[in-house]
């Protein structure tokens, strides 16, 4: 395996539906093959949304916002009616979740986001 490796992140994640890093690298002497951590790169037009809750299983998640406009729309398991609705608008701006919280988001703008989660779900 080699010791590093280089890309474009909008590129090498697109085979992956964004993820970049994670066990969907199936190629397992990539050195982007995780079962410990998953990195998103995340492209999305204006428009782009999620409406269905996506739950939380994943220990930890943050989501950061390089460009656009992004809301993110938060709710405890089993309190779906209870959303918590962010709207981050500012290069930098991020929001962390624990387990047990799910999520559904609207790309306002064109937008772009990093998403780390771990663990790595497999």
């Amino acid at each position: 395996m080699a010791s590093w490796q280089s890309g474009n992140a909008g590129e090498d994640a697109g085979r992956y539906r964004g993820w970049l890093v994670g066990h969907f690298v199936n190629e397992t002497d990539d050195l982007r093959h995780s079962t410990e951590v998953e990195v998103k790169w995340g492209i999305h037009p204006a428009g782009d949304e999620r409406t269905d809750w996506a739950t939380g299983v994943h220990d930890r998640t943050i989501l950061i916002l390089i460009s656009g406009r992004w809301r993110l729309d938060l709710a405890v398991s089993g309190q779906p009616d209870e959303p918590r609705t962010l709207t981050l608008d500012t290069g930098g701006d991020y929001v962390v979740w624990d387990k047990g919280v799910n999520h559904r988001w609207l790309a306002e703008e064109d937008s772009v986001v990093l998403t780390v989660r771990w663990p790595s779900q497999q």
